[in-house]
């Protein structure tokens, strides 16, 4: 997931500024500075790199890069995604320097290398960090400056980096400009929306920050009150208002270009929409740019949006005045798919002025009466609309941006009302609205509103976007008319189509009561939708073919999504390999738009049953990309991998028979870990019995944690139960790709445990990581990659003892004048005494053979002859490194 960077609230001129020594940033550490020269790309990048203590103490990690010849220019403060860091960020950092800024990251209190804990915004802390990053590049010899202490400064970040760009805009009169995508305006109304509360999105994003521990005290208890209650109070509004940009939007008054994803049920088009309409209520320029993708996945448009960032910043921060900044309103849209990857093609909209969310409103008439729903104990089961944390990857991806994908809904858990077929093309560009009834058994109803675009033969229906507009009506036992204001969407409906409107009571994605309730509804006045027609693009409109192609994706997604396994064609499994858990042979690929130069090239090895297999190699030599085409992400150029003599395909039979802990797991943080892995194992629609849970558990070794909730576990149980996870089935070859990752020491050794008890049993552990010593320990055999190649494959005793030397051990302690006999013996460059006996080394053409001849010819009592070499060594050899 792609939540950005930390927010900020600065400390404004005048009376509202500390003073300056209280202001001043320490910088504590100079870690070195790094020059970046792109091939084609000059001029190269000057990069520095500072620990700043902040006046708490707390120390922020940041990077500096400038580029070009000296001089002074605009800076820009570029923020990172949240649970991320400045690195993440680095590559538009470059690219912003060589175009003639002095660009400044940094990582957020509780990311990366920064202390501290996680605010969420919060004025006293991630805000005074902001302010105090912009007295330092006012220092800064390479920076513009419009007077003494005030830089040239903007702003810029993705999501929740996004807010800090407007955060910083409200707080810091200094900031001249920003431009935040994807980003909340309230986060109150983002995570409690309408009242109700977004269960699975609030519980990704405080997973991702790395548990409720992690956050400030008040966060964290607010968060567990609202996910144990399911309903969020006066109070958990307050704590998140106060720390949003709407809270200072009357003081934005900055140009600001606002970027928002189409495909996010996160942050909507009306967190953008309410920005923008405040922002220029203030008198600033304000452009608005809605891109096809989102939290929920599809095209992000990365450099698209990073140009329109750079032209916003050279007229308002260079003063370029004639540079293009492109229009006031510009929307993606879907034009087609591209036959040759199913990719969406997309075409640009625009409209000379913002036309909100309610632009040209024409009335769509519905029939469907009054009707009655109800709402199950426990809310279960629930519909389905977006997959918060799934909608990011692979087809529902690439479904997302073509504005369809998974929907379910319960029956007798909703109410429908129809269109007549539409007589002509209808594009809605913005939120639809309708009136409707609601009566209720109980005091309160909860319902979720969404607008289906259904097909001509009435049985295929598109969820544009897969978004779905909750709503709590308060005193609805006696009756109650509300105003459902339903998700903003761009979204051409064709001729002979029709509007279906949906009021589920249920929906995965957010908290409904658990007690069982009756609701009655119906609606009156049609439905009303935005037309927005000064909004034009060249944009074909989709053929027939498009409908069916999409539809079928989907339920091939929904497919692999429930039963993890697709079917493709492949080759004809070989029966000599049935027994041989991975052969690899002549891998190649290329890395893209690239005729000769490979990510992983030639590469052959083979993996037994009952090996721990780690898979070592610097950054850049291709184990994540083998790891990608042996688990079937991504299809190799060239070459062939068989897992038990089958071979493996994108979605390929035999991909069942792996498990896999590539990136962490998203875990619901209020269940317990057997719940969650319960719940994940019937997602699977596989049998229950077919999950061997309770030997996966024994394997991990997680004892009675299982009965808690997982907000409770620490970093090292959250690993081992992602690990459970991926051994739930049992499956005969098991990938884990950095599984130590943020352990400390007896965690390290309790994972490798859970790997060995995993071989044991006959089957097969393929295991990546950066962590030699560890991999020394638990790995019984090595491949060790560099550039793409092979370099050496093979038991780790036998790769550790290609060294020169050897630990003789003795019987008893080895005497001075002995040790120095041996030194001198031929063929011995050195020999030390250790507690254990003598640790010698050899000379070129010496041996461990001659080396203990002369040994009993000198009386040493040797109880053992065998290699002294840590693997770091031998792997530093292997690829070229200084041992």
């Amino acid at each position: 997931m792609d939540l950005r960077g930390p927010a900020l609230r600065g400390l404004l001129k005048g009376p509202r500024r500390l003073s300056a020594a209280a202001a001043a940033v320490v910088v504590l550490a100079g870690a070195g500075t790094w020059t970046a020269v792109a091939p084609d790309s000059p001029p190269p990048v000057h990069r520095s790199d500072r620990v700043m203590a902040m006046t708490d103490g707390t120390r922020i990690d940041t990077s500096y890069f400038t580029a070009g010849a000296t001089g002074r220019r605009p800076a820009v403060l570029l923020a990172h995604g949240f649970g991320g860091s400045k690195g993440d960020v680095r590559q538009q950092a470059e690219n912003l320097a060589r175009d003639g800024y002095a660009v400044l990251t940094w990582s957020a209190r509780g990311f990366g290398k920064s202390t501290g804990r996680i605010g969420l915004n919060d004025p006293e802390h991630e805000g005074a960090d902001v302010s105090r990053l912009i007295d330092w590049l006012a220092k800064q010899p390479q920076v513009r400056l419009d007077r003494p202490g005030d830089p040239r400064v903007g702003v810029t970040g993705g999501s929740y980096g996004g807010a800090i760009s407007l955060l910083a805009a409200g707080h810091d009169r200094r900031v001249d400009a920003i431009a935040p995508a994807v980003t909340y305006w309230n986060l109150a109304d983002a995570l409690f929306p309408d009242g109700v509360f977004k269960k699975l999105w609030a519980g990704v994003f405080f997973n991702t920050g790395g548990g409720c521990a992690r956050f400030e005290p008040a966060l964290c208890r607010m968060y567990d009150r609202v996910a144990e209650s399911g309903t969020p109070d006066a109070a958990a509004r307050a704590l998140l208002e106060e720390r949003s940009p709407s809270a200072v939007g009357g003081r934005i008054k900055v140009p600001t270009l606002l970027v928002q994803g189409q495909t996010d049920s996160l942050f909507t088009l009306s967190q953008s929409d309410a920005a923008a309409r405040a922002i220029r209520a203030n008198g600033a320029p304000v452009d608005v740019d809605w891109i096809a993708g989102g939290h929920d996945g599809g095209d992000m448009e990365s450099g698209r949006v990073q140009r329109r960032v750079k032209a916003w910043f050279d007229r308002y921060l260079k003063g370029e005045t004639a540079t293009g900044t492109g229009p006031a309103f510009r929307i993606t849209r879907t034009g087609g798919v591209d036959s040759t990857d199913g990719a969406a093609l997309l075409r640009g909209a625009s409209a000379d002025t913002y036309p909100g969310l309610r632009d040209h409103r024409r009335t769509v008439a519905l029939t469907g009466g009054t009707q009655h729903i109800a709402n199950p104990a426990g809310a279960s089961p629930p519909a389905v609309s977006a997959l918060p944390g799934l909608g990011g990857s692979g087809g529902l991806a690439q479904l997302s941006a073509l504005g369809v994908g998974v929907s379910v809904d319960f029956p007798g858990q909703y109410a429908r009302f129809d269109s007549a077929p539409l007589t002509r093309d209808l594009e809605i560009t913005g939120t639809p609205t309708v009136t409707a009834h609601v009566t209720s058994s109980g005091d309160d109803a909860v319902l979720f509103g969404k607008v289906y675009d259904v097909g001509p033969d009435g049985t295929r229906q598109v969820l544009p976007s897969q978004l779905v507009a909750p709503l709590r009506v308060t005193g609805a036992r006696h009756g109650k008319d509300v105003t459902i204001t339903l998700p903003a969407i761009d979204h051409e409906v064709q001729k002979g189509h029709r509007l279906r409107l949906v009021l589920a009571s249920t929906d995965l994605g957010y908290a409904s009561p658990a007690a069982p309730a009756t609701y009655t509804v119906s609606v009156t006045g049609g439905l009303s939708v935005p037309t927005a027609p000064a909004v034009t693009t060249a944009a074909a409109p989709l053929p027939a073919w498009v409908w069916w192609l999409p539809l079928a994706g989907a339920a091939a997604a929904l497919a692999l999504l429930l039963t993890g396994r697709r079917r493709t064609a492949a080759p004809a499994p070989d029966p000599a390999l049935a027994d041989v858990p991975l052969r690899i042979t002549g891998l190649s690929k290329r890395y893209a738009r690239s005729a000769d130069r490979y990510a992983v090239r030639e590469l052959s090895f083979r993996v037994e049953k009952g090996q721990v297999l780690g898979l070592l190699g610097p950054n850049g030599a291709g184990k994540t990309t083998t790891l990608r085409m042996l688990m079937g992400l991504i299809k190799p150029d060239d070459g062939e991998i068989r897992l038990f003599g089958h071979a493996v395909r994108p979605g390929a039979p035999v991909l069942s028979r792996v498990g896999a802990f590539v990136e962490g797991a998203g875990f619901l943080p209020h269940l317990s870990g057997r719940e969650n892995l319960e719940l994940y194992w019937r997602a699977t629609g596989r049998p229950p019995e077919d999950a061997h849970l309770t030997e996966a558990l024994e394997i991990a070794g997680l004892g009675d944690a299982l009965a808690r909730a997982v907000r409770t576990y620490s970093q090292g149980m959250r690993q081992r139960l992602a690990i459970a996870q991926a051994m739930l089935g049992l499956p005969d070859l098991l990938i884990l790709d950095e599984p130590t990752n943020g352990l400390d020491p007896p965690q390290i050794r309790e994972m490798r445990e859970v790997m060995i008890r995993y071989a044991a049993a006959g089957r097969t552990v393929i295991v990546s990581s950066h962590l030699l010593a560890e991999v020394e320990q638990s790995c019984t055999h090595l491949v060790v990659m560099d550039r793409g190649r092979l370099v050496q494959a093979g038991p780790v005793r036998e790769i550790i003892g290609s060294g020169d030397t050897l630990l003789v051990g003795t019987g008893t302690p080895v005497e001075e004048p002995v040790a120095e006999k041996v030194a001198a013996l031929p063929g011995v460059a050195s020999a030390v005494r250790t507690e254990d006996g003598l640790l010698v080394r050899l000379e070129p053409g010496g041996t461990a053979e001659r080396l203990v001849v002369e040994l009993v010819r000198l009386e040493v009592p040797v109880a053992s002859v065998g290699p002294h070499r840590r693997l770091e060594d031998a792997f530093l050899t292997l690829i070229g490194g200084t041992p």
